[in-house]
């Protein structure tokens, strides 16, 4: 009887067996499918001329002191901008350049060649106890930054109006590296987070000096930003961050918040619309790359505070009334008490 237990355990143990290994092959064919997609289907389309822009303005080390004159430089440079991309035929660009050029713009930096890149300030960075900074996913570039302005703006709007009595807020829109293409090998993998971490701890340098060294910070990171914030994070200590919020995430790259080695509260949300939950959230090696980037951020093994994000899609977490902006909200102002749970 012992024997035909064994043969019976012995068969059970290699149909469990097989079944992790079916899985396991299933989640390596379906990042293969997408590897291939992400290398076949860029070369459908034409590569854009690069759009020609002055380089970015040399400044003075931020301070409070010396804000008002570096936006002012970056407003000139943004101008400049303009007229160069207006000159070369763009006028998308151009629009975007003369909208940034405008005189209530805060720029703590600007770029406009190639994609561009643009740090930009809502509110009263120099008094600010409260910044809220985003850092956003695939496919953000001056072409698509009204979009990314406008997450920025809906926060800046709700926490404005719900700011306790002695808090002065600000919202930080960071597009301060080269964003991935949604369809393409580079967003599968941590490489351009890897790349683009030591210039959010910059920037984060630079805003605690702005601020005269006292804000506390959040970071948003939304999609592929999660991944940015996440390489980021082991190196954040003194530069007053408090909070990360992953939403949207395809996962981190790290197996757990833990893993991520900082003293920062670790958030998570995903809409229940969201299409990133049918992303695997694995990580294997495929053509002598790793790919995929492993642990759920919402999922219980993660080890994040999950917090409520209603019904809405990938792009929505920031849409104004919605249940995920007024979460992200408490989170920025330090009302963590008060922020609903999933």
């Amino acid at each position: 009887m012992g024997r035909a237990v064994g043969e019976r355990e012995a068969v059970a143990g290699g149909g469990t067996r097989r079944a992790r290994a079916g899985g396991s092959r299933w989640r390596r064919a379906a990042l293969a499918a997408l590897v291939a997609a992400a290398v076949v289907l860029p070369l459908s389309g034409a590569a854009r001329p690069a759009i020609p822009a002055p380089p970015p303005a040399v400044l003075a080390p931020l301070t409070p002191a010396t804000l008002a004159s570096a936006y002012a430089a970056n407003r000139v440079d943004a101008a400049r901008a303009a007229g160069m991309a207006e000159a070369h035929g763009d006028r998308a660009r151009a629009a975007t350049d003369r909208a940034l050029a405008a005189p209530t713009s805060r720029l703590l930096h600007f770029d406009g060649r190639g994609p561009g890149q643009v740090t930009e300030v809502l509110g009263d960075l120099a008094h600010a106890t409260r910044v809220a900074v985003l850092v956003p996913g695939s496919d953000t570039s001056l072409d698509t930054y009204g979009r990314f302005r406008a997450t920025a703006s809906a926060l800046h709007q709700r926490i404005t109006h719900e700011t306790p009595s002695g808090t002065r807020t600000a919202v930080v829109a960071w597009l301060g590296y080269r964003t991935p293409a949604t369809i393409s090998t580079t967003v599968l993998t941590t490489g351009r987070a890897e790349q683009a971490a030591p210039e959010l701890r910059a920037v984060l340098r630079e805003l605690r000096a702005a601020a005269g060294g006292k804000p506390g910070i959040s970071l948003l990171c939304h999609s592929y930003g999660s991944v940015v914030c996440a390489a980021a994070a082991p190196r954040l200590a003194g530069l007053g961050v408090t909070d990360i919020a992953l939403v949207g995430s395809p996962g981190t790259g790290r197996g757990s918040a833990r893993a991520l080695r900082t003293t920062a509260r670790i958030w998570a949300a995903r809409g229940s619309d969201d299409w990133i939950a049918d992303v695997p959230h694995v990580s294997t090696t495929l053509f002598g790359t790793t790919v995929g980037f492993g642990t759920d951020p919402v999922s219980p093994a993660f080890g994040a505070r999950v917090f409520a994000a209603g019904s809405g899609g990938h792009g929505d977490y920031f849409a104004p009334g919605s249940v995920s902006l007024a979460n992200l909200a408490r989170i920025v102002l330090g009302e963590t008490g008060e922020v609903t749970h999933a």
